[in-house]
């Protein structure tokens, strides 16, 4: 099969990306793919420009079967992938013709059928109990069937290489079988996930040398080395790697497809996907997290939100020189971003880096760098922490900037806050009800509001935006999206006597045009949680006065 760029460029068949996170994926605790999910996968993944992806095992799973059957309906339109049946071998003393998974296979009418075979004679004895000989059979009489219906058939090698430390000649055996009956490719499966990068490398190229046959690797990840192993088994000779989107798999996962991609098309510069097609590994990634209903990690290679992230101020200083001293690639290739962290180890470069990333000018203007330096350092010591709140850093560097160029923008809040109260009350049925007041000046006028919630923060929050919206009617576009909480104990730091606390809390806010995050810190989670609801409200109307987006923030 040739594989086609969409401009027409053949991408040939010389190399094999191979997902499986629709079956060895699904495997792992938690997820729970439905077939209407199932489908999502697969365009998604087919749009990244894999070779093939396995859409599950047909005839033993009642969902798999559902999902082959309305892609062949045609719900399932791929461009680039091949879809591939997974299944087992006929059963010893059968044969395939008669085998109904193995007809289950024919049924998907996927065009490409893997075939898992135990290669670990260890379990063949005591697992099929069955002999060597019987199953080698089974392999070959299986392969051969589907080829005979038309299939490409790849033969999935279990236990592989636990099975050939133990049993050489078996393992290989196996391997001839499904090859000779014309297999198209045996694949090398580290089923345990107990291999090191040399040990399998060097496997790897024992068994090419020693049989010619054409070689994938299958990894999973128990020691940590997953994505090592293939791309060392890649390096040794394989030519078919499969992998699980984010290394979604059963125990510690699987290969991770992005990593493993990056790896093979940046490092070894091989073309493993479609002219283009790399630049949307970190979207695909966060979009498959989402259907999986599973965080996205944020410290993955090449995908995480926070790998390119800096945070030193001598890695600032670096990057302020030339981006890829600290980068070890241009993030943009994989399509991912470079950020730069302003926190209590910050230094001026990290501060005009960050500042040009929110649209902030700080060149030529170093008393407003030193004294926001001054400044972030100060609170950063007290608790605050402006790593995930761009916005109230924005808002820091603005009004220092400020302070030093009058024709500046103003940055600071909308209103002057005269006092709030709020009070918690218990009632007899047992519902608990938070009612706030509050009293600012706004637009000239004095206001007082009060608003009940189901907490002293969402009461504070109704009854903030209840006095503003007659003077600020954009205060209604702005919608608190999340609020976290981390309570910081301890006495390092100076406004800490023993085990007293300090509560930061962070609230993320949205117009339905943008996303940012503020931060607040005090003792009292109410003033903190105000603080933040401030910022946030500050930012907006910041962006208002001004006209324009907020830098590409997000939060």
């Amino acid at each position: 099969m040739t594989r086609t760029t969409p401009a027409g460029t053949p991408l040939g068949d010389s190399f094999h990306v191979y997902d499986t996170t629709l079956r060895d994926g699904a495997q792992r605790e938690g997820i729970s793919y439905s077939v209407a999910d199932k489908l999502a996968v697969a365009r998604l993944v087919d749009g990244l420009g894999v070779g093939f992806i396995e859409g599950g095992w047909p005839g033993a799973m009642p969902k798999d079967t559902e999902f082959f059957a309305r892609a062949a309906a045609g719900e399932l339109q791929l461009r680039h992938a091949a879809l591939v049946a997974f299944g087992s071998t006929r059963r010893a003393g059968s044969t395939a013709a008669k085998d109904p998974q193995v007809q289950a296979l024919l049924a998907s009418q996927a065009p490409v059928v893997t075939l898992v075979a135990k290669s670990d004679r260890r379990h063949i004895e005591r697992a099929l109990r069955t002999d060597v000989a019987e199953a080698a059979e089974m392999v070959r009489d299986t392969v051969a069937f589907l080829v005979g219906e038309g299939r490409r058939v790849f033969l999935d090698a279990e236990h592989f290489f636990d099975g050939y430390a133990f049993d050489p000649d078996t393992s290989l055996r196996v391997l001839t079988a499904g090859f000779e009956a014309g297999a198209d490719v045996v694949v090398l499966c580290d089923t345990n996930g107990g291999q090191l990068p040399l040990g399998l490398a060097e496997t790897v190229r024992e068994v090419i040398a020693r049989t010619g046959f054409r070689v994938g690797i299958h990894c999973q990840d128990d020691t940590g080395c997953a994505v090592a192993n293939s791309v060392a088994a890649v390096q040794a000779g394989a030519t078919h790697v499969q992998c699980t989107a984010n290394g979604y798999g059963e125990r510690a996962g699987n290969a991770d497809l992005f990593p493993v991609i990056g790896n093979l098309a940046v490092k070894l510069r091989m073309d493993v996907l479609p002219e283009g097609k790399l630049a949307d590994l970190t979207h695909v990634s966060h979009a498959l997290a989402e259907l999986a209903n599973i965080a996205p990690d944020t410290h993955q290679a090449y995908v995480g939100h926070s790998t390119f992230a800096h945070k030193a101020g001598l890695h600032a200083s670096a990057i302020k020189v030339d981006p890829l001293l600290y980068n070890h690639i241009d993030p943009t290739v994989v399509g991912n971003d470079m950020r730069v962290l302003v926190t209590e180890m910050a230094g001026r470069a990290s501060l005009e880096l960050k500042g040009h990333e929110l649209g902030v000018d700080l060149v030529g203007r170093p008393e407003a760098v030193d004294s926001a330096l001054r400044k972030v350092k100060d609170l950063e010591s007290r608790g605050w922490s402006f790593e995930a709140a761009d916005a109230s850093l924005e808002l820091l560097l603005r009004g220092e900037i400020a302070v030093v160029d009058p024709d500046a923008p103003a940055t600071g809040h909308p209103f002057e806050l005269e006092s709030y109260r709020v009070i918690l009350d218990h009632r007899l049925d047992g519902e608990v009800v938070s009612e706030a007041t509050v009293k600012v000046h706004v637009a000239g006028h004095r206001v007082i509001a009060t608003a009940e919630g189901n907490g002293p923060v969402h009461a504070l929050d109704a009854a903030l935006r209840r006095a503003l919206v007659p003077h600020l009617p954009w205060v209604d576009e702005v919608e608190l999206t999340d609020y976290k909480v981390r309570i910081l104990t301890g006495a390092s730091r100076a406004t800490q006597h023993g085990t007293d606390a300090v509560t930061r809390v962070l609230v993320q806010s949205s117009d339905r045009e943008l996303e940012w995050t503020t931060v607040g810190v005090h003792g009292n989670i109410v003033e903190a949680s105000w603080l933040a609801l401030c910022d946030a409200l500050a930012h907006k109307a910041m962006r208002v006065r001004s006209g324009v987006g907020a830098g590409g923030l997000r939060g």
